[in-house]
């Protein structure tokens, strides 16, 4: 049984600690965002809030930690920026998962968009593309599997490339479609914002990133967005190699018909 003096440190201990947590998050986010961070930290989810490892107009990503010290990754969606409304505009027309977000509600919206972007990632795991296993969600909060060390996230691969060998790059570009591949082929979407910045490389693999707007075969712009991301990642390899992958990228293409 727990004695009075260890019982006050740790009361000490979790009223700073959410002290911490409400000073890392408020300095940005609103009570809504707060109140969905409690709901996770109260279902044992989310322990600590520590720094922000990336930042971007529509989200910014958190180093968290669970109860028992696993590492974290914390992504929460920015629910006022008029940028991030257009942006996602063109990946939602002709999503069923959307119609019934009724108009002008967008903190509705941004909710929906943070669940299917667990589903997005739940549904390619299970297809064994290398993407952060996602763990919950909770408005536009969402817990994932952090890849990175101590805090530190894995590098991009735009940020790595030019580190390494042409022996090492061969083999990360034959990663990045072997993962396009199950993406396409496995999981029946398409990433449709595929490129250099939303592939990480961790442990000498590739990893696939930011899978929010990854749309199922039957959008209207499947076809559209399957070949932006595979002239991307082409372009991108063209510069570093002279590894000819047509066959296999002609191979993803043909899923899309199937």
């Amino acid at each position: 049984m727990a004695g009075p003096n260890r019982l006050r440190r740790k009361r000490w201990e979790k009223r700073r600690k959410d002290r911490d947590m409400t000073k890392t998050v408020e300095e940005v986010f609103d009570i809504h965002t707060l109140q969905h961070i409690r709901r996770l930290e109260w279902k044992g989810i989310v322990w600590e809030l520590k720094g922000v490892v990336s930042s971007g107009k529509e989200a910014r990503v958190y180093w968290a930690k669970s109860k028992d010290g696993r590492d974290l990754a914390v992504k929460i969606y920015l629910s006022a920026t008029a940028e991030f409304r257009h942006g996602i505009y063109k990946y939602i027309v002709g999503d069923p998962r959307f119609e019934r977000v009724p108009k002008g509600n967008f903190r509705r919206l941004i909710y929906e968009w943070t669940r299917k972007e667990y589903r997005n990632l739940r549904r390619m795991h299970e297809a064994g593309v290398r993407v952060p296993r996602p763990i919950a969600f909770s408005g536009n909060v969402l817990v994932m599997e952090f890849l990175g060390e101590e805090g530190y996230r894995a590098p991009l691969l735009a940020e790595i490339i030019d580190e390494l060998g042409e022996e090492k790059i061969n083999r990360l570009y034959v990663d990045v479609v072997d993962n396009i591949e199950a993406i396409v082929c496995r999981a029946g979407l398409v990433h449709a914002d595929l490129s250099e910045y939303n592939v990480m490389v961790w442990r000498g693999r590739a990893w696939i990133i930011d899978v929010s707007q990854a749309v199922e075969h039957n959008h209207p712009m499947a076809r559209e967005f399957l070949e932006r991301d595979l002239a991307n990642i082409t372009r991108f390899f063209s510069r570093y190699t002279d590894l000819d992958l047509r066959q296999r990228l002609e191979a993803v293409r043909k899923c899309l018909h199937e």
